[in-house]
């Protein structure tokens, strides 16, 4: 269950789905996350604690990666390896980026040098080594870590299910608005929030999507998330 402090929030935000979507996710177990994790995000992150929302594009399409928060890959374990970052995380494109580009704020790496060497030079020792640590250091900087769609089916599908969970979107952030979280969109998707949603009684904060390499050297995103620490113990 999420938190207490979002549950009149969330009741108000679900509420505001059509009525036959809502029959959707209550009676199919065609995607995930499933019911149950599909709000993960809310459970650990108290509303009171909000700074930032970053808006992800959907969940990943794999049952053993789609974790509920926006960006974190539970098929993900450690971070690092003897050679540098681990087979998992190469793997996962956006994550890989995001590592380096962390890694880069911290003054690591430079961006003349973003090998597996360099990064198998790095003492470790001060650093977090799972990626459910990184998430809770998001938490611990008052990042909820939400998608634009809160589940997946199937790629053609997308679309839809974004279009769908707009007025929970909608809904949410209109009991948030007191609080002022800053908006985090990556990609085209959280972009498009600001086509259908009235967003500008909130700062956003534009990004490409981390799968794009440049987002390592990106100036904003180094401005934005070095200041946070996220890879630090």
């Amino acid at each position: 269950m999420p938190s207490n402090s979002w549950e009149k929030i969330l009741q108000e935000a679900y509420g505001e789905l059509e009525e036959a979507y809502r029959s959707f996710l209550e009676k199919d177990s065609g995607y995930i996350p499933n019911r149950e994790n599909y709000l993960n995000a809310f459970k650990t992150l108290p509303r009171e604690k909000v700074k930032y929302i970053l808006f992800g594009q959907d969940p990943y399409p794999r049952k053993e990666s789609a974790s509920g928060y926006a960006f974190i890959d539970a098929k993900v374990k450690e971070i690092f390896s003897d050679t540098g970052l681990s087979k998992e995380v190469n793997r996962a494109t956006s994550l890989r980026n995001f590592i380096k580009m962390a890694l880069v704020a911290r003054g690591d790496l430079i961006l003349e040098d973003l090998s597996q060497d360099a990064i198998s030079a790095i003492d470790k020792t001060p650093l977090i080594s799972s990626v459910k640590e990184l998430r809770i250091n998001f938490e611990k900087n008052g990042v909820l870590l939400l998608n634009t769609a809160l589940i997946f089916t199937d790629k053609k599908s997308s679309t839809k299910h974004v279009k769908a969970w707009r007025p929970f979107v909608q809904s949410l952030l209109l009991s948030l608005e007191a609080q002022q979280p800053k908006l985090i969109l990556f990609g085209t998707h959280a972009k498009e929030l600001q086509k259908h949603l009235p967003l500008e009684n909130f700062e956003t904060i534009e990004l490409e999507h981390p799968y794009n390499h440049t987002f390592i050297s990106n100036p904003k995103a180094l401005t934005l998330f070095g200041p946070m620490r996220l890879l630090d113990k």
